[in-house]
């Protein structure tokens, strides 16, 4: 008796498996719009995500730019992001914004569209054009939608790709240094320094500024050896003014003792 309760309700199963794909395929095939949607819309619900997408493709012809369409196209943009196909998702969601900007699911598109951006932000040590894209839809939101929901979770969001432009261009400009290329470093640095002013490098990059600094004057020419030096100091004083009580207190010290014997020189002229 068991086993023939556990026959039926295996039949049972199948029976509802079979129907419902003999439903999809049948909405595949129909030339019937509101089919196909009323499928779609059962996929979604079931989270069927690539079967909306597939119905979703048949239909975007016949529903673009139609105040019928809105439901398809948010549940289309949906199905692409929770499939992570980020790149198409944003294009969805953006699409969304710009033809149904009254429709009540328009914030969370904006705000989803400016997230698969941030999907798509790569490490730090690779090409950042998709992490400056996504700050840029980010910032939109922000300023289009100030009172969200969403707000707390954008701006973590903006936090983190922030802190990763941070670390990729501190990284570059330590790289200069590193190849001896002590002009390029401070400009670098400099500029690092300007961008970020809060960065949490910002005390290593003045360390690594002075540095470059000497370094640059003692490899100078003899008539620039002696500015060039008077620069370094100034690094110094700069690196010591930020934090008196630095990490890098004692190497910056020995550093200046340095800079002032090899000034001597070129203060008696």
């Amino acid at each position: 008796m068991k086993g023939l309760t556990i026959k039926i309700t295996s039949l049972f199963l199948l029976l509802i498996t079979l129907n419902s794909c003999s439903s999809f395929q049948r909405a595949l095939k129909s030339e019937d719009m509101e089919v196909k949607l009323a499928e779609a819309t059962k996929q979604f619900n079931k989270k069927k995500y690539q079967k909306v997408i597939r119905l979703s493709e048949q239909m975007v012809s016949n529903y673009k730019g139609r105040p019928e369409g809105e439901d398809m196209f948010y549940m289309f943009a949906n199905s692409y992001y929770k499939t992570e196909q980020f790149y198409l998702a944003n294009y969805q969601f953006e699409s969304f914004v710009s033809n149904y900007p009254a429709s009540k699911n328009v914030e969370e598109c904006a705000f989803l569209g400016a997230k698969s951006y941030t999907k798509l932000s790569p490490r730090y040590s690779l090409d950042q054009e998709d992490t400056l894209k996504a700050i840029d839809r980010l910032q939109l939101f922000i300023d289009t939608y100030p009172n969200s929901s969403y707000m707390t979770e954008a701006n973590q969001l903006m936090t983190v790709l922030r802190e990763k432009l941070e670390k990729k261009y501190f990284e570059i400009a330590k790289q200069y240094f590193q190849i001896s290329d002590y002009a390029s470093a401070m400009v670098n640095l400099d500029n690092f320094i300007n961008d970020f002013p809060g960065t949490r490098y910002k005390e290593e990059a003045l360390f690594i500024r002075l540095k470059a600094a000497y370094f640059y004057a003692i490899n100078s020419v003899q008539n620039k050896m002696g500015d060039r030096l008077k620069n370094a100091k100034v690094a110094y004083n700069t690196l010591i003014k930020f934090n008196a009580n630095t990490t890098y207190k004692s190497k910056a010290d020995e550093m200046l003792v340095r800079i002032e014997t090899d000034l001597k020189p070129f203060l008696n002229k």
